[in-house]
């Protein structure tokens, strides 16, 4: 009696919206996972789980499972709900194996409760929102019998009279827990071919439904000023064709067994798919090897480690070769190919983006090129400089011949011309003076007097060349850039704090590389010794770095109170601190 109290509401409301009890208007939605009905499907040894929310305009569409009263009141004949189930799983939502008889099942669960929310992208689970939030759906669970393993499954949604779809059901199906296909439509004869040895190769016929991240292995080539990257995600198992990895028989790869693991992939991987670099071939150092994570939105490091299903691991290896430049020409010899790998999807991305491309063992290279016309080269923003002594002495020289003119002035208002020309000589000299002063720029004259347009700049400047610095991976390298920004003690401090802060989250120890340094706000006070300044200033920094095939993207915002004193007759920050640290933005593409 609860079930049919909860599921009353439900079933008015299927009415209201419903012109004809057995072909309910469709719901208009652009996303599987927005779908009247949401259909997760799990085959297993022995059974299939279905586990389906089903919609309001829906429920005619699974009449046969609702219980008597629902069935009735909804306008059907009296028909007890034992001698309907069966019906359902002849007519309704229909899986047929290899024989073409469909499966039969049973009915587990129903029970009234309120739709999931899903990832628009993903159609992964999204947290709740509350108790009493999203819309009224009724949740089924229903398990259809497998006694062999077939080959080849057929799925079939609820029909009409005239054999049409009368279900918006969108659906995803997991072989013994890998995903086969991303979220799709339901629609009619929809064939699974099922792989039993290793179900990633499970596949529906139509590429429609294949999942975007289908192929076993990829390989990606990233080309920057300074540095080029090949990266390979491979899952393990699909190595194990080269190499023993130990895995044969296993189902998990536990976390003790994943360091000697990733070793030997490793140690193989150092020498396949060779590099040149503008027809020079080169060797690599190996930057990171991790387990990682793949989805539609995002990917990334798995962190921390768990025990691995040893079908779905995924390595991502990363060699790095330096460079003096900007390379001409990059080009990887793909020599990964097997009976099961006879296409694989890699890509070429530089700072316009990525350039996919499918190497075959008859087309085995993928090559970029500099077709860029106006790349971006890592360089030091121009700090104005301070105003050396002799202009500070020039200028003081200049003022006081001023207040001395005027004085004489007043005095020998009423002297000869020839009697004025001592006086005339001192003005001259001052007139000269203020002269060399405002060509040297006022705004520099007394360091301590800067005016707040120009102190904006040196901070802007001097923060842009801190991350500049990190442009570099040789850590010399970015200690001899920062060199020209900071001084002191604060040289490491500065370097440990701006390193963390462009690490990305779940990205393995990866950086992003600054892309623009913007001053939202600053405010400035010269210090009491009158060589340098204090600034509140706020400012965005937004930095991107192409990874696992994906490029990560993030806006940060930052206050800080900055020092900047004269050190060597150049502007230096000699000490920062972080007040507040804002992630703005984060994005994978």
């Amino acid at each position: 009696m609860k079930l049919i109290r909860y599921i009353l509401p439900v079933v008015a409301l299927s009415i209201l919206l419903t012109p004809t009890l057995v072909r309910p208007d469709a719901l208009i939605v652009v996303r599987a996972m927005t779908a009247t009905t949401i259909a997760e499907i799990f085959i297993e040894e022995g059974q299939i789980r279905a586990e389906i929310e089903i919609g309001v305009a829906d429920l005619p569409g699974f009449r046969d499972i609702l219980p008597d009263e629902i069935y009735e009141r909804i306008g059907f004949e009296p028909e007890p709900l034992e001698e309907r189930i069966p019906r359902f799983f002849r007519e309704g939502l229909t899986i047929r194996p290899d024989s073409g008889q469909p499966l039969r099942g049973r009915l587990d669960e129903m029970i009234p409760r309120r739709r999931v929310s899903r990832d628009q992208i993903t159609g992964d689970p999204l947290p709740s929102v509350g108790e009493g939030e999203g819309e009224p759906v009724v949740f089924a669970r229903l398990t259809y019998s497998l006694p062999e393993r077939p080959n080849v499954l057929t799925f079939d949604p609820p029909r009409g009279e005239q054999g049409q779809p009368i279900s918006n059901i969108g659906f995803v199906v997991y072989h013994e827990g890998l995903a086969v296909n991303d979220f799709r439509y339901l629609g009619s004869d929809f064939r699974l071919t099922l792989d039993w040895d290793d179900p990633w190769y499970s596949f529906f016929d139509s590429r429609n439904l294949r999942r975007q991240y289908y192929a076993p292995i990829n390989g990606f080539l990233y080309v920057e000023p300074f540095e080029v990257r090949k990266e390979i995600v491979a899952r393990p198992m699909d190595l194990q064709k080269w190499i023993d990895l130990g895995l044969d028989g296993k189902e998990v790869i536990t976390v003790a067994e994943q360091e000697e693991v990733k070793r030997k992939v490793a140690e193989f991987l150092a020498d396949r798919n060779p590099l040149t670099i503008d027809g020079q071939p080169v060797r690599g150092e190996l930057d990171r090897i991790h387990f990682i994570f793949k989805n539609l939105r995002t990917s990334g490091v798995i962190d921390p480690p768990r025990d691995l299903d040893v079908v779905s691991a995924t390595l991502g290896v990363i060699f790095y070769y330096p460079t003096d430049g900007l390379p001409d020409e990059v080009a990887m010899e793909w020599d990964l190919f097997a009976d099961r790998i006879e296409s694989v999807p890699t890509s070429a991305t530089d700072e316009a983006g990525a350039l996919p491309y499918i190497v075959t063992p008859d087309d085995p290279v993928l090559r970029w090129q500099n077709f860029l016309t106006n790349p971006t080269m890592p360089t030091l923003v121009e700090v104005e400089a301070p105003p050396s002594p002799w202009r500070r002495w020039l200028g003081m020289a200049g003022l006081l011949g001023l207040v001395g003119l005027i004085a004489l002035a007043a005095r020998h208002g009423r002297q000869s011309l020839a009697g004025q020309l001592p006086s005339l000589s001192v003005m001259a000299v001052a007139v000269a003076l203020l002269i060399l002063v405002a060509a040297g720029s006022y705004q520099t004259f007394w360091a301590s007097s800067l005016s707040d347009e120009a102190a904006e700049g040196v901070v802007l400047a001097l923060i842009d060349n801190v991350y500049r610095a990190f442009d570099y991976r040789d850590e010399d390298i970015i200690y001899d850039t920062l060199e020209h920004s900071v001084a002191g003690e604060l040289l490491t401090d500065i370097y440990l704090e701006t390193r963390r802060s462009l690490e990305l989250e779940n990205q393995g120890g990866a950086r992003a590389k600054v892309k623009s340094v913007e001053m939202i706000e600053s405010s400035h006070e010269p210090l009491d010794s009158g060589d340098g300044f204090t600034s509140l200033s706020t400012w965005q920094v937004t930095g991107s770095i192409g990874h696992w095939g994906h490029i990560h993207q993030r806006v940060n915002q930052y206050q800080a109170q900055v020092t900047i004193q004269q050190i060597d007759g150049a502007w230096r920050i000699t000490n920062l601190e972080v007040l507040q640290e804002e992630r703005l933005q984060q994005s994978t593409i």
